[in-house]
C-alpha cells in the first residue's frame, strides 16, 4: 500500500479553501469535491461512516451521544471502539474490499484524535482520556498505543518549532471557553512526529480549530475566515511532510457550518406537556430520563426523542410528534419509516428524530427558571449533560462561567440537505480514476478511497 495521510479538518467548508494556500494549491492540481454527509452530519457519526463505509443505521453511531436504556443514562463522547458496529476499512477481509487487489493485510494504521478509537485495532492510537479525580478535579492525560507514545510525545521536542519542547496536551485548548489554535497546533506537531518515527501506512489525524469559530462566530464571519488562515502553517507542514515521502494526502471534513439565529429547547416543551421527569435537589433541577415518558437527546441540529416509560407508546408518539412539529424552529419529525429512508433506523436511534430548521439548533435545557439550572449547566461537563452544549465555548462575563443560554451561538451543523448547505469537502493530492468526472462524493464512499 502506498502511504497515505488523511487530515480531518473539522468544519472546513468549500468557501474556506481559498483562505488556505496549501489547500487551494491541492484543489487546483488534484481533486476537490463537495462531500455529501450522512444524517446526522456531526462528528462521531461521520467519522464512523468515513472508516466503515456504512451509514449510522449499520454502524450504530447515531449521534455524538448515546442513550443506554439499561442504565437510563445519556453519555456523550464515549470513546470505546467497540461501540462501532461495523468493521473499519482496515479490518475488512480482502473479499469485502472493493480495492482488494491492492490491499495489504499488514497495514500499519495510526489513528490520532479520532472518535471511538479507544481499544480498537489500529496499531497506533492517541486520544484524550482525562482522569476525573476525587473532589471534582481533572488530571489531563491522553491514552495511547503504544502505551508510552503519549509520554514520549509530551517529553519530546516540537517538530513544528525545532528546539522547543512540545509539552503535554492541554485539554482546555481542545474544548471550552479557552479552546483555540493551541490544540490543533499540538495535534499537528504530534502527527508529524508519528508520521516520521512510526512510519504508518495509513495515518488519520484531526484538526478541530474551525469548530470553535464556526460555533462562536458563524460561517459568514471574518473570525471564521481568519481561523481558516491560521491553519495554513499546520496544513502546510503536514502536507509537505507527506509529499516529501511520496505519500498521498487526503483532506476532508465531516460538515461545514450554517448560520443560526435561534435555539430550540424540546425538553422544555416536553416538560410543559407533563412528559419529563424532573427532581429538584439543593435548588437545582435534574432530569431523570428513565422515569420520563419522553425526553430529547439533542446534538446540534438533530434531536433523538426516546420514550423510556410510557403506558401508551402509540398515543404518546402521536402526542409528542404533534408537539414537536408545532415548535418554532423544528422543520421535520422522523418516525421509524422516515428514519429508514435517511439511513438512521438503528436500534439506538430515537423513537422519533427531530430536525431543526436550517437557521436553528437544539439545546438540551429543561429548566424554566435559570436560577434552577443544575450546577453542571454552568461548567464544561460534556459527560453530565444529556445533549451537546455549544455554549460551553462561551463565557458569561458577569458570572465568569458557562452561560445557560445559547443566544451567543452563531453557527451549527447536523442536517444533510440535498442543496449542499452544511456539506463537507474532500480533497486528494492525486485524482483517482474512479472519481473522475464526479460532482460530489458521498460520505459512505470515503472508506474505500483510503485503500
Amino acid at each position: 500500500m502506498r502511504r497515505t495521510m488523511v487530515i480531518n479538518v473539522a468544519g472546513l467548508g468549500r468557501d474556506l479553501i481559498a483562505e488556505i494556500p496549501t489547500l487551494a494549491a491541492m484543489a487546483k492540481r488534484g481533486l476537490f469535491l463537495p462531500l455529501e454527509p450522512v444524517l446526522p452530519a456531526t462528528t462521531c457519526p461521520m467519522q464512523a461512516t468515513f472508516l466503515t463505509g456504512e451509514p449510522p443505521a449499520r454502524h450504530g453511531i447515531i449521534a455524538n451521544g448515546l442513550y443506554f436504556p439499561d442504565t437510563a443514562e445519556v453519555r456523550f463522547w464515549e470513546q470505546s471502539a467497540h461501540l462501532v458496529g461495523a468493521p473499519r476499512i482496515w479490518d475488512l477481509p480482502p473479499s469485502k474490499n472493493p480495492k482488494s487487489e491492492i490491499r495489504n493485510p499488514k497495514w500499519k494504521v495510526a489513528l490520532l484524535f479520532w472518535q471511538q478509537s479507544l481499544y480498537g485495532t489500529a496499531d497506533i492510537i492517541l486520544t484524550p482520556k482525562p482522569i476525573h479525580a476525587p473532589g471534582g478535579g481533572l488530571i489531563q492525560d491522553c491514552w495511547s498505543r503504544p502505551g508510552d507514545l503519549y509520554e514520549r510525545l509530551a517529553a519530546g521536542k516540537s517538530a513544528l518549532e525545532p528546539g522547543q519542547p512540545r509539552g503535554p496536551f492541554n485539554l482546555m485548548h481542545y474544548w471550552g471557553p479557552m479552546a483555540g489554535l493551541g490544540s490543533s497546533r499540538w495535534i499537528a506537531d504530534a502527527t508529524l512526529e508519528v508520521w516520521r518515527t512510526e512510519r504508518p501506512d495509513l495515518l488519520l489525524t484531526y484538526l478541530p480549530h474551525l469548530d470553535y469559530s464556526g460555533h462562536r462566530a458563524g460561517p459568514e464571519s471574518e473570525a471564521h475566515r481568519a481561523a481558516a488562515r491560521e491553519l495554513e502553517p499546520l496544513l502546510g507542514a503536514l502536507v509537505g511532510a507527506a509529499e516529501d515521502d511520496g505519500a498521498r494526502v487526503i483532506i476532508l471534513s465531516e460538515y461545514s457550518f450554517v448560520p443560526v439565529r435561534r435555539a430550540v429547547a424540546p425538553n422544555r416543551a416536553l416538560r410543559q406537556a407533563g412528559l419529563l421527569a424532573i427532581r429538584e435537589v439543593a435548588g437545582g433541577e435534574y432530569l431523570h430520563a428513565g422515569d420520563s415518558q419522553a425526553f430529547a437527546m439533542v446534538d446540534n441540529q438533530v434531536a433523538h426523542i426516546y420514550f423510556p416509560r410510557t403506558a401508551d407508546p402509540a398515543g404518546d408518539t402521536r402526542k409528542v410528534r404533534r408537539l414537536l412539529e408545532g415548535l418554532d424552529g423544528v422543520a421535520e419529525v422522523l418516525d421509524r419509516d422516515a428514519q429508514a429512508a435517511r439511513g438512521l433506523d438503528h436500534i439506538r436511534s430515537g423513537d422519533l428524530v427531530a430536525l431543526a430548521e436550517p437557521d436553528a439548533h437544539f439545546t438540551y435545557y429543561w429548566w424554566l427558571d435559570d436560577a434552577k439550572a443544575p450546577p453542571f449547566a454552568r461548567t464544561v461537563d460534556i459527560h453530565a449533560k444529556p445533549g451537546f452544549d455549544a455554549a460551553e465555548l462561551l463565557i458569561d462575563p458577569a458570572r465568569k462561567c458557562i452561560p445557560v443560554s445559547a443566544e451567543g451561538i452563531r453557527g451549527s451543523h447536523g442536517l444533510a440537505p440535498e442543496d449542499g448547505r452544511g456539506w463537507g469537502v474532500f480533497l486528494m493530492s492525486e485524482p483517482p480514476k474512479d472519481l473522475a468526472g464526479r460532482r460530489s462524493i458521498r460520505a459512505t464512499e470515503v472508506a474505500h478511497e483510503l485503500a
